[in-house]
Formats: structure tokens, sequence, C-alpha cells
């Protein structure tokens, strides 16, 4: 009898159109083995799975980030939030959006020391440690030296380990900053478990909601390299400046940059 080949499986094989994840680290064209995903397909999202979950649970090089900010000649002061350990930041994130007692006492007093200046910025963990480490001093040292070309005040960079979204505007309103900008950690993605979000928002208060600040994200060498982030960043502060407001009511106008592999084919082709 002869045999039915209909029914054998397609030889494993990489998909038609894998040309196109030379464009984006997104999981496409997969390829497959009869029916299912290829083994080396299926290991690859096992490690990308791993790499996430370890990318939450590590732990932050603090003391590294403020030595690369000094070593570019600015200045840091490490406060500390509401959240005791890393566990209670998993559980509570309501304590890692103000300050602990004794950092804002400190902070107050510090602040009639430095009198009212145009931006605070802050720099913590979040929930991916890996990308403070690797691109908060990348991105915050052009933009500062950018801002200060242009006249602005800025406060001593805060290191803030364990602190969520909105702890800009606690210590915006302590500090009586103009604006306000935290650089942490994002939530880590199967393909971005090093990815850096930048939150600002114009006359920071604990009132402010989400829709007061703005936000640049997936600050990283295959998102958006920080030295782009930093000339971004730049231009919205000064729009949020010049228009005295932040949030739903600013709008980045800017065209986006868009660099393709070399190695890359062309998207479209003459035919």
């Amino acid at each position: 009898m002869p045999s039915n080949d209909s029914r054998r499986p397609a030889p494993a094989g990489p998909d038609s159109w894998c040309s196109l994840s030379h464009y984006t680290s997104a999981r496409i064209a997969l390829g497959r083995s009869g029916g299912s995903l290829r083994t080396v397909s299926q290991l690859d999202f096992r490690l990308a799975h791993a790499r996430a979950r370890d990318a939450v649970n590590a732990a932050f090089d603090a003391n590294g980030i403020i030595r690369q900010l000094r070593h570019d000649g600015l200045p840091t002061e490490w406060l500390t939030t509401a959240v005791p350990n890393r566990e209670t930041y998993l559980l509570r994130p309501d304590l890692g959006r103000r300050l602990a007692d004794v950092s804002r006492t400190w902070l107050r007093n510090a602040a009639n020391a430095w009198g009212r200046r145009d931006l605070a910025i802050l720099v913590s963990d979040g929930l991916a440690a890996r990308a403070a480490e690797n691109h908060a001093a990348a991105t915050i040292v052009p933009l500062v030296r950018q801002l200060e070309s242009e006249g602005w005040s800025i406060f001593p960079i805060f290191v803030v380990p364990l602190a969520r979204v909105k702890l800009q505007d606690d210590v915006g309103e302590v500090v009586g900053a103009r604006h306000t900008i935290l650089f942490l950690g994002e939530r880590p993605g199967l393909g971005s478990p090093d990815s850096l979000g930048a939150y600002f928002t114009y006359r920071p208060r604990q009132s402010c909601t989400d829709a007061d600040r703005n936000c640049v994200s997936n600050i990283r060498a295959e998102g958006l390299p920080p030295i782009q982030a930093a000339r971004k960043l730049a231009l919205l502060l000064k729009k949020s400046a010049r228009l005295e407001l932040s949030g739903v009511r600013l709008k980045d106008d800017e065209p986006a940059e868009i660099e393709s592999p070399a190695s890359a084919p062309p998207m479209l082709v003459e035919g």
C-alpha cells in the first residue's frame, strides 16, 4: 500500500519570513516542526522567561551607579523608601511610592540649604536592577550636560533603591523642584529584561496622578539608545517648562529616530 505523504509532518526549518527578525527583537518567525515549535524555539522561550524572572529578583548595585555618576562629576545622594526589603517591595507597591521618614526629614533639611531648583533626578532599580545599572548613567549624564548648558539648575542625583513610579512626586514636593524625573527598571518582558523607563512630572506633588506625568520607555541598546533617550527627554522637559504642563496635555511632536541594521535586507523590493 502506498504511503500517505500528506500525513507526514513538515520538516523542521526556519519560517519563510524570518528575514523580518532583523528589524525587531519580538518573537516572530519562530519556524516549526510539524505542528509544533522547533526545539530551539522552545528552549529560547524558556531562556527568555528565566532571564525575566532573574531580572525581577536581581540585587541592585546602587553603589556602582553612584560611582559612575560621580566619575562624571555629578553629585549624588542616597535616599530610602518605606519598603523594608525586596519581598515587601513586590507585595506592597504603595510603600515604594513614598520616602522613609528618616529620608524625608533629612531631605527637607538639605533642601533648605540647596534652595529651589529646576530639576530633581531619581534613579531606582524598580523591577529590573540591570536596566538601571546598565543604562541610567548613560542617559542621565548627557541629559544633565544638555540642560545645564541651557541654564537649568539641578539637584544632586538621588539614588533610591526599591522605588515605584510616583516617588518622584513625593521627593519633588519636599525639595520644591519645578520638574522631577524618575529612572527605574521596567517590568521585564520575554525579549527585554533590561529596559529602563523615565517618568517626569511638572510641578510635582503627592496629589499628582498618572495623567500628570510623561514616560519615555524601553531605554536600552535594542530599543531607544540612552543618548537618543537623553535628547528626547531634554526636548520634552524644555517643552514642558515652556508650556507649564506635563502628562496627557504634553505631546511628543518630534519625529522618531529609526536606525535599520546595515545587514538587514530592504523592507520593500521593486519588482
